[in-house]
């Protein structure tokens, strides 16, 4: 089958591989999250094809298919402008490393239903009649609205400790509850997800956060006692208001920052923000145990600079400076510096009324967020006979600064501030 011209809709384009499948005696179901969208109303983006097909029989019908994980009968199948995984029927083997099986066995429908994670996505669905084929009740929770675990809880969470993590980013996105049962083996293992390794956890929690629905799951992992694992010390659920004023389509970076700041209003009893570098430490603490990229880091590092900025003297930290009464050249520089108006989504919760009137400045004074190419620079200088050094930085700045606050508005009126500087200057 080669791919065709133009893109189709990706649930047509599954079923012709299904059906590619079908008409060469295979077995081949829709599978996991696509059919659990489908039953909820909900038209997948993706879909996952699951079959009795082996890896060698599935190239047979797709000659152009790549392996991505032929020892676990996994193959990618690219058709009509889409990408379909296509996964053989398995049984898994034990699991020692509390991630993978240490090995496979190709199996029967009922058998690979079984060894996946939650009822909920364990489900298979018919593509051309969308029946659904249920051997593990996962259509009853749907209805019921519940995450609930395959089989024994605390054997599926052996088995990968990330589940724990991956229950509260189902239920949370789906509004859905998490089965007694299954939040109970949560909480017993709870600590293991410290085994877990960081990028593993950082990964899944950029999936969690990056959603709407980020403080519902903020909560649960503080409930089910998963945070410890994030940020190495469990807290008490909190009420996550930075979380909850985010707007939809804050960065995931934004999210963590919040959700940062929240627990530590609970931890501390409400008592001052912590101090900057009680916040570099605790960035950098991140940083090790979620493997931030330095984009991430410095989006963190920058969004909490700006944030105390903003807030200045509120929260009970001594000499800070009144944002709002900086000189004009002050508050514009920090309007231009990356996460500012990241830290004004923090703030929204935190002081609304500032929030709103520092955003409303930015807007006027500094609409794109840009600096204004500066009138003056060092070669300026060196030109009108300045000789280099450490003062250039001082005199380019005071320039900036005047050019912003519309002092000076050409380079020979900078010159002459530059000038006149330099004269006073010890």
């Amino acid at each position: 089958m080669s791919d065709a011209p133009a893109k189709m809709p990706a649930r047509l384009a599954a079923r012709e591989v299904a059906g590619a499948l079908a008409r060469a005696g295979f077995r081949a179901l829709f599978a996991g999250g696509c059919v659990r969208d489908h039953l909820m109303g909900r038209e997948p983006a993706d879909f996952d094809i699951a079959t009795d097909a082996t890896p060698e029989q599935i190239k047979t019908v797709f000659p152009k298919a790549r392996g991505v994980g032929e020892a676990f009968g996994v193959m990618l199948v690219r058709h009509a402008g889409h990408t379909f995984e296509v996964a053989t029927f398995r049984k898994d083997g034990p699991y020692q490393d509390g991630r993978r099986p240490t090995s496979v066995t190709f199996s029967g429908e009922v058998e690979d239903a079984h060894r996946r994670d939650f009822t909920v996505n364990g489900i298979f669905e018919e593509p051309e009649s969308g029946t659904p084929v249920d051997h593990v009740g996962g259509s009853a929770d749907i209805s019921a609205r519940v995450i609930r675990a395959i089989g024994d809880p605390h054997a599926r969470i052996a088995e990968d400790r990330l589940r724990m993590l991956r229950a509260v980013r189902f239920a949370a996105r789906l509004g859905f509850a998490i089965d007694p049962l299954t939040a109970a083996a949560i909480r017993a293992h709870a600590g293991e997800l410290r085994a877990v390794s960081p990028e593993r956890v950082g990964e899944e929690l950029r999936k969690m956060l990056a959603h709407p629905a980020r403080a519902t799951a903020a909560r649960l992992a503080e409930e089910l006692a998963l945070d410890g694992a994030v940020f190495g010390a469990q807290g008490s659920a909190g009420a996550a208001a930075r979380l909850t004023a985010l707007a939809p389509t804050s960065e995931w970076a934004t999210a963590l920052a919040a959700w940062m700041l929240d627990r530590a209003e609970v931890l501390r009893g409400g008592l001052p923000r912590p101090a900057p570098r009680e916040s570099a430490a605790a960035v950098a603490d991140l940083r090790t145990r979620l493997t931030l990229s330095n984009h991430e880091t410095d989006a963190l590092h920058s969004l909490l600079a700006a944030r105390d900025a903003v807030l200045g003297g509120r929260g009970g930290v001594e000499d800070a400076h009144d944002f709002e009464s900086l000189p004009l050249a002050a508050r514009v520089r920090w309007m231009a510096r990356p996460g500012f108006d990241a830290a004004l989504a923090v703030v929204a919760a935190e002081a609304p009324d500032l929030a709103a009137r520092v955003r409303a400045d930015a807007d006027r004074e500094l609409p794109d967020r840009r600096l204004p190419a500066p009138l003056l620079d060092g070669n300026a200088l060196l030109a009108a006979g300045f000789r280099a050094g450490p003062q250039f930085k001082v005199l380019l700045d005071l320039a900036l600064d005047a050019q912003i606050e519309g002092r000076v508005r050409t380079t020979a009126e900078a010159l002459e501030l530059a000038r006149a500087a330099e004269a006073t200057a010890p």
